[in-house]
């Protein structure tokens, strides 16, 4: 899964690489966290804009926020077919400003090391997301999303089974363009990076305190090399019910 990430890109560049019809303030980070407020972009009647979502998904039908799970991930293989994500695959795409996200490798002794993980030229990235906008009794809205993950990628194998699904060129246009491109067409946008095409390094796990937030989180640190991670069998996690 995907549960941390960092974004340093200054607005304006945002706004450029991502061809934003409006200018939205953000700052460096370096450790964003399920729950908090994340930068993220869609298209509503063919104009892109960048907005503040909740890191994880609250969808339309949900009576008590408060009461729902948090659903921070959606699996490719199932988000077209579980109704907390259906209807956000059909209307609900967007991509999340990422400039390298972290992944845990657990070790044989059960102990957690965490690497992060960034374009093997340092571009920024664009991770897949479904979004969607609950409305309260009392006129209130929330924005909230999930990002995508996918299998992971035999580079990426030592480290985790799982990673991000990260959108390139034409396929961000496509995965934004929820008028003109089906769910089913925009699903398959949704695919491991080849291999090469990323690298990673060990890092502080200071990393595992969403408190921590600073440009020390993405230096590298010397550890051991990891060893392959067995692949979970089943739902890895993603609760069924949805």
């Amino acid at each position: 899964m995907c549960g941390r990430y960092a974004s340093t890109l200054p607005p304006e560049m945002m706004e450029e690489l991502f061809k934003l019809l409006n200018h939205i303030e953000m700052v460096p980070r370096y450790n964003i966290a399920p729950t908090q407020p994340v930068a993220a972009i869609w298209e509503e009647g063919g104009r892109r804009e960048g907005h503040f979502a909740r890191w994880g998904l609250v969808p339309r039908w949900v009576k008590d926020p408060r009461e729902f799970p948090l659903l921070v991930n959606a699996r490719v293989e199932t988000m077209g077919e579980k109704p907390a994500f259906r209807d956000a695959l059909k209307h609900g795409r967007c991509i999340i400003p990422a400039s390298g996200y972290y992944e845990w490798h657990t070790n044989p002794d059960k102990s957690k090391q965490p690497y992060y993980i960034t374009f093997e030229d340092d571009r920024p990235m664009a991770l897949a997301g479904l979004y969607a906008t609950w409305s309260g009794p009392e006129g209130e809205e929330i924005d909230s999303l999930s990002t995508i993950t996918v299998p992971t990628n035999g580079q990426l194998a030592p480290i985790h089974h799982r990673m991000p699904a990260i959108l390139q060129g034409q396929a961000i246009d496509d995965w934004l363009n929820v008028r003109d491109v089906r769910a089913n067409t925009a699903a398959q946008l949704a695919l491991p990076l080849p291999d090469g095409a990323l690298k990673f390094h060990p890092v502080s796990t200071r990393v595992n305190s969403a408190r921590d937030d600073d440009p020390g989180l993405i230096v590298p640190v010397t550890v051991e090399k990891p060893e392959p991670v067995r692949k979970v069998a089943g739902g890895g996690g993603q609760l069924d019910l949805f």
